[in-house]
């Protein structure tokens, strides 16, 4: 009697080709036949990346990633609350596991505020000793192997951990690997904070570097000189504060700098800047800085001066402008009082100059709708993204609509602008917890790091 094919039994190089034309969903359907399926299934080739959502009701998922899948990833990811200590632990435990790892070339750290929790006091050496030992050792693991080296690392803009930026490079064994480096952070007080310090020279070998985020505080022309001879193709800096005696960066400095990476462009993100804020125009812009993207996030004012900056000259580069604060309750009066109305609207030249221009989001400021309709004109199908949250309230509801069919006829989709029910918290009338705005802060930079 003839048996049919023991399809347990097929060997592995065969159900290796036939995952190779399955997708990831499929892929892990067909291996759920059998134990020896399965097994086949645990290949670097089928499973690139590893993201680690540290909770305690994770842990038997995290347990069984760490175990299948850390030892082949290239990428690993961790997601962890910041504000438990629990939390916090465990993402370091994965962390050290993952510095065992023959594979990991990427480590992506996300702590889900900007605080990070410790035992001791905030800057205090009891806080730096438990930093030092459960995140900054295994990260100096990893840039100390040889191989595979890790080529890129993100700190997650972990304020405490950017302090060690230096360290990190200092320990890389080879720097000339290194693509990616987030360094920049989202400060716990934006008008008080340690400040960090990294030798331009740390740099030099990193000689295939293409990201690079970092804060402000840290420039100056003589970083910068250093940076254009390396082959950036995004540049991100984060302003907090803005120290009387920082240098500033010069117009030479970027002009230079533009010269020798015409490829890069750069992402400007001010983070609860309320005293930079009215200084961007004067001491922060300069006009050959290859300005791309540029954020303004909770900074409580708005500066008309620094838009009409952008207009002028940014004409070539510009293709983000992102101006966000709330609009509490008890700052609604001020909010109605900035309502962007001059002789020339800067949003409106900005969409009329800048060539490249594909998202404008605006929130916190109320809005002239009939300067809403000239910008979609302008920009027509190419502004990708118009988002707006308050329209000039003293216009009848009955009249905003025509507005409202000529931008999205203009912009060729549906568009209205965000309301009560729409607008994230943090971005409400209603007052927020400083973690409720830095979670808002952090997933709207990281989203426009990955885009």
């Amino acid at each position: 009697m003839n048996r049919g094919p023991n399809w347990g039994e097929l060997p592995a190089l065969v159900l290796t080709n036939l995952y190779q034309h399955l997708s990831y969903h499929d892929r892990l359907q067909v291996s759920s036949v059998c134990w020896h399926w399965r097994s086949v299934l645990f290949q670097p080739r089928f499973f690139k990346d590893i993201h680690f959502d540290v909770a305690r009701e994770n842990n038997k998922k995290n347990s069984f990633l760490l175990q299948s899948l850390a030892h082949i990833v290239s990428e690993a990811k961790i997601s962890f609350d910041s504000c438990n200590l629990y939390d916090v632990e465990l993402a370091t435990e994965i962390m050290y596991k993952l510095s065992k790892s023959s594979c990991l070339v990427s480590l992506s750290l996300r702590p889900k505020y900007a605080t990070l929790v410790t035992p001791g006091r905030f800057y205090s050496e009891e806080e730096w000793n438990y930093i030092y030992k459960l995140f900054v050792e295994p990260i100096k693991v990893l840039l100390g192997r040889q191989n595979p080296p890790l080529k890129e690392l993100d700190l997650g803009c972990s304020e405490i951990l950017s302090l060690h930026a230096a360290d990190f490079l200092s320990s890389c064994s080879r720097p000339q690997l290194l693509k990616q480096l987030g360094f920049a952070s989202v400060k716990q007080d934006p008008s008080h904070y340690a400040l960090s310090s990294i030798e331009s020279t740390l740099f030099e070998k990193c000689n295939a570097l293409q990201y690079l985020s970092l804060d402000y505080d840290i420039m100056c022309d003589d970083f910068l000189q250093t940076l254009q001879l390396l082959p950036l193709k995004r540049l991100v800096v984060h302003v907090h504060g803005l120290d009387e005696e920082h240098p500033g960066v010069s117009e030479g400095a970027w002009a230079s700098f533009r010269a020798k990476n015409p490829q890069a462009e750069l992402h400007l993100t001010l983070v609860c800047a309320y005293e930079a804020v009215d200084m961007l125009h004067s001491h922060i812009l300069r006009p050959s800085m290859p300005l791309s993207h540029l954020k303004v996030l909770f900074c409580e004012r708005i500066n008309c001066d620094a838009l009409e900056y952008l207009s002028r000259y940014y004409k070539e580069t510009l293709k983000s402008m992102i101006w966000v604060d709330s609009m509490r309750i008890q700052e609604y009066r001020n909010i109605m009082e900035m309502v962007l109305r001059t002789e020339q609207d800067p949003l409106v030249m900005m969409a009329w100059r800048c060539k490249k221009l594909e998202e404008i989001v605006i929130h916190g400021y109320v809005l002239d709708p009939h300067n809403l309709v000239g910008i979609s004109r302008l920009r027509g199908k190419d502004l990708k993204v118009l988002e707006v949250s308050r329209i000039d309230l003293s216009m009848p509801s009955v009249m905003i609509n025509p507005f409202i069919e000529e931008i999205s006829t203009q912009l060729g989709q549906n568009w209205v602008p965000l309301d009560a029910k729409t607008l994230p918290p943090a971005l409400g009338f209603y007052p927020v917890s400083d973690d409720v705005r830095d979670q808002y802060i952090l997933r709207y930079i990281r989203n426009g790091v990955a885009a």
